[in-house]
């Protein structure tokens, strides 16, 4: 039984990922901004932990209470929004802080999107803090690739995936989006429990179980590091 860390479980896929984890027999921690919405998974046995991603601080109150909880085996990075100044904190600073200030786990699952092949490959200009909105959710899933690329490479020992759910119906995707819901989470669960030799590699981009091609830049290591550098700079927290 592993323990997982799940953000954004009170809807959407992060909900549907956390129960299908609970449903193996996994110890589920929930995360989402309101507790309330998670006393049905906390009945089936989920720790629960809370805090708005789009704010530093209560982020870091995230990290600080998944680490009380104990070592996590594996934290889905699951949390997303889709447009709004919340796209770059949310989406992007919060899983860079989390992977920061989170007691290191054996794997790390980041979810992505096909739509980060759109995204601008640069850093210019971009106000982190979310105090104006700098960028579209194409151009966060490329940073947000690229993180998980860069994560990879800097901690070998840690099987570090990106993950495209496809364009699925949920509140984010929207009732008419064409994905298969069924087909939207199995991949994120696998990479973060099975001992299957492909589960146990990193630095992969995968739909639907299989591996794909990335962005060319998401492979970049000057970019990687330069991004690196820019949400260190921002958070006041390294990534050691």
């Amino acid at each position: 039984m592993a323990r997982i860390l799940v953000t954004g479980s009170t809807q959407g896929l992060g909900r549907l990922t956390a129960e299908a984890l609970l449903a193996d027999s996994h110890h589920v921690v929930a995360h989402g901004r309101d507790a309330g919405r998670l006393d049905d998974l906390a009945a089936r046995g989920a720790d629960v932990v809370t805090g708005d991603l789009a704010d530093l601080e209560q982020t870091r109150g995230v990290a600080a209470q998944v680490n009380r909880l104990g070592r996590p085996d594996a934290v889905i990075h699951n949390a997303g929004v889709m447009t709004g100044p919340a796209v770059l904190p949310v989406n992007v600073v919060a899983p860079y802080l989390l992977t920061a200030l989170v007691t290191r786990p054996a794997r790390l699952v980041y979810l992505s999107s096909g739509m980060h092949r759109g995204g601008r490959a640069g850093l210019a200009g971009l106000d982190w803090s979310g105090t104006r909105p700098t960028a579209s959710y194409s151009d966060s899933k490329l940073l947000l690739t690229t993180l998980a690329a860069a994560v990879a490479r800097r901690w070998p020992e840690v099987h570090v995936h990106a993950v495209d759910p496809g364009w699925v119906p949920t509140r984010m995707g929207g009732a008419g989006a064409p994905g298969d819901l069924r087909l939207a989470t199995p991949t994120q669960t696998w990479l973060a429990t099975g001992e299957e030799p492909e589960a146990l590699t990193t630095d992969g981009y995968w739909y639907h179980r299989r591996r794909l091609d990335r962005h060319p830049m998401a492979g970049d290591r000057d970019f990687q590091d330069r991004l690196l550098e820019a949400l260190a700079g921002h958070t006041g927290t390294p990534l050691a």
